[in-house]
């Protein structure tokens, strides 16, 4: 049995502002209808033999990463919360545990949730590969063929073939591990594509959970024990695990290649090529995005004139751009990035100085999910703030209205019933109704379409009230 587990952790920094550290890069729909997580999750239909998904994720994601898997009607094995975020190496012990418990024999197929991967049945036979060296007792990592010198991924030097595959085998042999290469210059990165030696570095495994759960206790027996103690003391959030935050916050934090595959007598490569990209900038979504007879990349509501060689993605307005070459101008509802893009890696460094200045544009998106729906901030000074409430189907929240304010609450689209200090009222559209200051108050929504409202609330300079983060 084949269990794949996805990680869908991260904050995707370089692509802020779209990725935001509640909200970050495998969640947003980049490269079609469908989110990169989604995407995640519909390729496993490639890998022959697979179970249900096993989806590892922070804790603060949960209710978008559960809405995402809701609108494909599909149904993970389980789904662990950590409480924070420890890098790859916790994930992974976690999910040996967890893969242990169902199948002793059990392999896990680990895929970060934030990939782009073009030719699907490419992927599918290399997974096929890989299984056939698993089962063998190899911890095996995919190494993409490079076709230019991309200083923005680490790299693997291929060794000696691999002991021959049982009969089957679908593609080219695996290799041992000679070496893991950190992000390269670009010299160096020319030198390792004229080698022919070399592979990015995909950061997707195949292995026995019990081997690379016996190679975690061997190299890493602290990340093994805050896992172990950590998974026995775990709780649940709705229907999710949630790893006891106590013994999870004493975990080292680690990544797999470092504590296990660099070290490891076991290891092996698979070489492939299946059109791979982590997008782990807005040059490499310019670099595989569709562009036109300019080599420009679009999105949304452009008006471009004399702009070659340029990404542009708008939010919810238009955007004008004019004269430009070689540029990123990416706009969602409160930011806006310009930018050289020869300098798209360094957008990770404006994040991080937003995040250090407690700006809240690093954090979340105006819109935030609950476990009722979603909340939307319109705009808010020291006189209003105002905010669009959708409740989901069969929702509801529950609150206290602010002490030194009112609320006015206006239906927008949907029916749905509001109590306020006992007394409750239906409410429809283009109804409204006022909440004093310091009232208990429930709004339901009972119907199959969702419950729109439009919230002002009078003053503005207010503590959140509603949504102060997404679990709530």
């Amino acid at each position: 049995m084949i269990i794949p587990v996805i990680l869908a952790g991260g904050s995707g920094t370089r692509l802020w502002p779209m990725s935001r550290e509640l909200f970050p890069k495998h969640l947003l729909r980049l490269t079609g209808s469908y989110t990169m997580f989604q995407q995640t999750l519909l390729r496993l239909e490639a890998v022959a033999a697979a179970a249900a998904p096993l989806v590892i994720c922070n804790q603060q994601h949960y209710y978008p990463v559960a809405r995402q898997m809701h609108e494909l009607d599909l149904q993970p094995s389980a789904m662990i919360l950590e409480p924070v975020g420890k890098n790859t190496a916790p994930a992974v012990a976690v999910a040996s545990i967890k893969a242990l418990s169902v199948d002793p024999e059990a392999r896990i197929l680990v895929l970060p949730a934030d990939h782009l991967i073009g030719d699907v049945p490419a992927f599918g036979r290399a997974v096929a590969a890989a299984d056939a060296y698993a089962q063998q007792g190899y911890l095996i990592t995919f190494g993409v063929i490079p076709d230019a010198p991309e200083t923005g991924y680490g790299y693997i030097r291929k060794g000696r073939p691999l002991d021959e595959a049982p009969t089957g085998q679908e593609s080219a042999p695996a290799y041992a591990i000679d070496q893991f290469a950190e992000k390269p210059d670009r010299p160096t990165a020319e030198k390792y594509l004229a080698s022919g030696r070399y592979c990015w570095n995909s950061g997707m495994f195949l292995f026995r959970a019990a081997d690379v759960y016996s190679e975690l206790s061997r190299f890493a027996p602290e990340i093994v024990s805050a896992c172990r103690s950590s998974w026995d003391r775990a709780g649940f959030q709705e229907d999710a695990l949630l790893l006891d935050s106590g013994a999870f916050e004493r975990c080292p934090a680690d990544s797999i290649d470092y504590a296990v595959m660099e070290k490891t007598e076991k290891g092996g490569m698979i070489p492939f090529e299946a059109q791979w990209s982590d997008l782990g900038s807005w040059a490499a979504m310019w670099e595989t995005g569709q562009k036109d007879a300019d080599g420009n990349v679009i999105a949304g509501q452009v008006m471009a004139r004399e702009v070659k060689n340029s990404l542009v993605f708008s939010g919810p307005r238009l955007i004008a751009v004019l004269g430009l070459s070689d540029c990123v101008v990416v706009d969602t509802a409160d930011a806006l990035l310009v930018a050289d893009r020869q300098r798209a890696q360094d957008v990770k460094a404006v994040a991080s100085a937003l995040k250090t200045e407690n700006r809240r544009e690093a954090i979340c998106h105006a819109t935030r999910f609950a476990k009722w729906g979603t909340c939307t901030e319109i705009s808010q000074d020291a006189r209003s703030r105002i905010r669009r409430i959708c409740l989901d189907a069969s929702r509801g929240l529950e609150f206290t209205s602010p002490w030194h304010g009112t609320l006015h609450w206006t239906v927008v689209s949907g029916r749905g019933r509001m109590e306020a200090n006992g007394v409750s009222r239906l409410m429809e559209n283009r109804q409204s109704v006022e909440i004093p200051p310091k009232s208990r108050v429930r709004a339901e929504n009972a119907e199959a379409d969702p419950l729109v409202l439009i919230e002002v609330c009078v003053p503005g300079d207010l503590p959140e009230h509603l949504c102060p983060d997404p679990d709530k």
